[in-house]
């Protein structure tokens, strides 16, 4: 059953895609048109998801259950990667591909593959403060700090030890 987003604990949990390239406005009408007759009939072993989606910096799909009310099961995750891959395919964007980074370069958001990353940081193109987009996020609250500094997640490991800020 569908719920506007804003409505959804705190603790629900989320599952955020990122788009190859920034969506165009028929895109996010499509990708609406998709998601939200999912989400309205989304169940669980017959028992209805209580479940939203957000588009993030039009770039960015987060879809969300709340797992107070009913947990997703393998099977219903199964599905959810389904509307994603016909997203994917009616709009033609990746939205499945987790080998790049996001990160926010002069106002607009780069897509950086993983293995380019450490070179990245060593030459300086990308550094410590280097907004990247918290595309890990397991649970809603998490999206509250949605946009963070390289050095304060998971990509400090790439970080040339005199990178850091602090």
């Amino acid at each position: 059953m569908f719920v506007p987003f804003e409505t959804l604990p705190a603790n629900s949990r989320v599952w955020i895609y990122t788009g190859q390239r920034t969506f165009t406005k028929n895109e996010v009408e499509t990708i609406h048109s998709l998601l939200l007759p999912f989400c309205q009939q989304w169940e669980a072993h017959g028992h209805p998801l209580q479940s939203s989606f957000s588009i993030l910096d039009n770039q960015f799909v987060v879809l969300a259950v709340n797992e107070d009310f009913h947990n997703p099961s393998g099977c219903s995750i199964d599905s959810s990667v389904g509307v994603l891959r016909k997203m994917e395919e009616v709009t033609g964007i990746d939205l499945l591909d987790r080998s790049r980074v996001p990160f926010l370069i002069n106002g607009k958001i780069e897509l950086i593959p993983l293995a380019h990353l450490k070179i990245q940081f060593q030459n300086g193109i990308l550094k410590a403060n280097t907004i990247t987009f918290h595309t890990m996020a397991t649970a809603k609250h998490q999206l509250e700090n949605w946009k963070l500094p390289a050095e304060n997640t998971w990509l400090a490991k790439y970080l040339p030890t005199t990178a850091f800020t602090h």
